[in-house]
């Protein structure tokens, strides 16, 4: 049995041994639907592949090394990706190019597990609160995504507070505070260009005296200015870690998926700047090239620790990578039943 094939099994199964399965499952259909653009187009592209070739040779190779390249897999993850996969080939002794579905399937699961392992679980400090401080370009889905991972921490029962940390762009504060009434968490802003770091401050002493369990900062995403962004992050870091011990516990980076290997540039840019614990992945749903969260992987070394598959609150889901490449492969291997 095939990797693919035990994921299949284990996220299609009726009996309900785990208490969690049913949980499990919405989160599998979540993927699975978010993921569908990303499918559609590149199974599509495999299976057209497989089923044009009768044997295997470097032409199916050259075809296979284009097709993940336009997924935005990356140019160097496919060049190491397609080296396992020739060798597997001839360890193998596979031909036909139908018995090399699933040696692609694992290959590209063991890129992204190979090596360190890079955690998707959020830090949390053992004292109140944990601060998580949000970085990244304007229009990259930074204030949504804030938001609705402050739904899904209120919704666990947790005391949450939003701090306006961006004074730099109109309307950021505003907006912000908008979220926080959305989803029913505390807020703390001021006027559009105050200091950000004495925002920062006063909001951390506001989630002291009055016990929040969670922080989440919002901040300005001036890419194109790096030196102003990396003195203005510094000053930020040096405030939270004298009000709060060894924090922020995470700093995390959002992309926006659509943006493929432009959103790749972005990370190296910022994690250039200021230490990075994790990426979101916003609007995975909207693109085509799934493989973008492979190319993070190889190419900047960080885990992807949340991924935003749609609109919903409920969209927003921890990063799996067994649902992801299930969600992603899928109908890949039913071509054949």
């Amino acid at each position: 049995m095939g990797f693919l094939d035990k994921l299949k099994a284990k996220f299609t199964k009726k009996e309900k041994k785990e208490e969690n399965q049913q949980e499990i499952k919405e989160s599998v259909k979540i993927y699975e639907k978010g993921l569908t653009k990303s499918r559609k187009s590149f199974t599509s592209k495999l299976n057209e592949l497989t089923n044009r070739y009768t044997r295997i040779n470097e032409e199916y190779f050259e075809e296979l090394e284009e097709i993940l390249i336009m997924a935005d897999i990356g140019v160097g993850t496919v060049m190491s990706f397609m080296d396992k996969l020739k060798e597997r080939v001839t360890k193998d002794k596979i031909t036909d190019p139908k018995e090399l579905k699933e040696v692609i399937v694992d290959e590209l699961f063991i890129i992204y597990v190979d090596g360190e392992v890079l955690s998707t679980k959020l830090a949390v400090s053992e004292q109140k609160p944990t601060v998580y401080l949000f970085v990244g370009v304007n229009g990259v889905g930074k204030t949504t995504t804030i938001a609705k991972l402050a739904h899904i921490y209120k919704e666990q029962g947790n005391k949450v507070l939003l701090i306006a940390g961006d004074t730099f762009r109109a309307g950021a504060t505003k907006q912000l505070k908008e979220w926080s009434e959305r989803v029913g968490v505390s807020f703390y802003g001021k006027e559009e260009g105050a200091d950000p770091s004495s925002v920062i401050y006063e909001g951390l002493e506001k989630a002291k005296q009055e016990g929040m369990d969670y922080v989440f900062i919002d901040t300005a995403g001036r890419l194109q200015n790096k030196v102003n962004l990396m003195k203005e992050l510094e000053k930020m870091n040096k405030v939270i870690g004298r009000l709060v011990e060894n924090a922020p516990h995470e700093t995390l980076l959002v992309i926006d998926a659509t943006t493929g290997q432009n959103g790749i540039s972005q990370a190296k840019a910022f994690k250039e700047i200021t230490p990075l614990t994790g990426i979101v992945l916003t609007k995975l749903d909207g693109t085509a090239k799934g493989g973008i969260v492979l190319a993070i992987k190889e190419e900047v070394n960080l885990p992807v620790k949340f991924i935003g598959l749609g609109e919903r609150k409920e969209d927003l889901q921890e990063f799996d990578v067994e649902k992801y490449i299930y969600g992603l492969f899928k109908d890949f291997m039913e071509e054949e039943e």
